[in-house]
């Protein structure tokens, strides 16, 4: 007579729970991600919250590490450095630049009937590669490598191809649904998380 052989890990559930393993990471994702977005409201928090998400999520998905609000609150102070508060400026600086240039697009300069077309099509793609670069860079450790997630980007096309397919679906969702706003900050993170660890990225003890 053979031996029933034990499922794995991730199929594992206590007496009584209906959901596995894999719905408990999808409800601690939806619970970061309010946390996440309410600690990015200064705006310069944002990097610092989204890579605490990302360490939080993968620890949980990799270790099997409880998600706590006291564990997420222990990874932002440590992120909290003058370098992601930096890195917090960004994004604002970037937001303020395209408003000027389409505001220059739209005006009666001479020649603003022919660059509003090419506008759009050069920057999308250098907003996006920005985009996926810094989520890699917040996604490798504490010290917010910069360089680490260029470099990451360009040696890893393929991961890098579904973190921005990721950032426009979360880009597209925002659009068209505000309200889920709050909870696409855990998606994105766990998508971070997911590249690096696939690319055998770096760990650091959080």
């Amino acid at each position: 007579m053979e031996r029933a052989t034990a499922p794995p890990p991730a199929d594992r559930r206590e007496p009584g729970e209906l959901f596995g393993a894999g719905f408990t990471l999808f409800a601690d994702m939806l619970v970061l991600s309010l946390a996440t977005t309410v600690a990015s409201l200064p705006v310069v928090t944002a990097p610092a919250a989204f890579a605490a998400a990302s360490a939080t999520l993968r620890d949980s998905a990799v270790d099997g590490a409880a998600v706590t609000a006291r564990g997420y609150l222990r990874r932002l102070r440590a992120r909290l450095t003058g370098r992601f508060l930096a890195a917090g400026l960004l994004p604002p600086l970037v937001l303020v630049v395209l408003l000027v240039d389409a505001a220059l697009v739209h005006s009666a300069l001479p020649g603003a009937a022919l660059v509003a077309p090419a506008l759009a099509p050069a920057l999308a793609p250098t907003v996006l590669g920005a985009a996926v670069a810094g989520l890699r860079a917040i996604a490798l450790d504490t010290r917010l490598p910069l360089r680490a997630g260029v470099r990451r980007s360009l040696a890893d096309p393929r991961g890098s191809a579904l973190l921005a397919a990721g950032v426009l679906l979360a880009a597209l969702l925002a659009w068209a649904i505000p309200l889920l706003v709050p909870l696409l900050a855990g998606p994105l993170a766990l998508a971070a998380a997911a590249v690096e660890h696939r690319h055998g990225g770096a760990r650091t003890a959080a």
